[in-house]
């Protein structure tokens, strides 16, 4: 947020992603977002939670790894739509926070992010790498300042699959869904 004030870039949240399973999940990390956005006075977009053409653009992929062909087409739906949304629109930039998290393959992101701006004339899609200069450490901060919920799994039914498994694995216990707050602790 900081990098777009620093940009001089007019923005919104738009939020459109029909890969979050279950559905419970989905509304919880929506409510977070749309929290956010009411604190900073951010217009919130609230798009389609259109699981049927998610499962059809994945279908043959679901036993791909992460950061593999089937988050790539994930990103290239969702960034499609953003796009999309964009350029109706009237906004000249695009960019997405997918890029925050460590556990996610950078390139790859950017990689859907300009395909996607590239559909449309006079759109483009801003590589900025949110992680530098205390990013990251930025995004945790604000989390735990506002008790926001902390994801296990990137949201995928997938996802929760192979995190669930990997987890057994090592001698952990299941994801459990809605429980995990930034910032608090058992004697909160």
């Amino acid at each position: 947020m900081l990098e777009l004030k620093a940009a001089n870039i007019d923005y919104c949240l738009y939020f459109y992603n029909p890969n979050i399973h279950p559905r419970k999940e989905y509304l919880l990390r929506k409510e977070e977002n749309l929290a956010f956005a009411k604190m900073h006075q951010i217009e919130f977009i609230d798009a389609d939670y259109d699981t049927d053409n998610w499962f059809a653009k994945i279908k043959g992929y679901e036993q791909d790894p992460e950061r593999g062909v089937r988050c790539t087409l994930c990103f290239d739906m969702r960034f499609l739509r953003t796009a999309q949304y964009a350029s109706e629109h009237g906004f000249d930039v695009m960019t997405s926070s997918l890029g925050l998290s460590r556990w996610k393959n950078l390139a790859q992101i950017n990689a859907s992010g300009i395909r996607a701006a590239s559909a449309f004339n006079d759109l483009t899609y801003w590589t900025h790498n949110f992680r530098k200069q205390g990013g990251s450490q930025r995004m945790l901060t604000v989390s735990k300042d506002n008790q926001f919920y902390m994801q296990q799994y990137c949201g995928c039914v997938y996802s929760l699959r192979d995190t669930n498994r990997w987890r057994q694995r090592n001698n952990r216990s299941k994801v459990e869904l809605g429980n995990d707050f930034y910032g608090h602790t058992e004697s909160s």
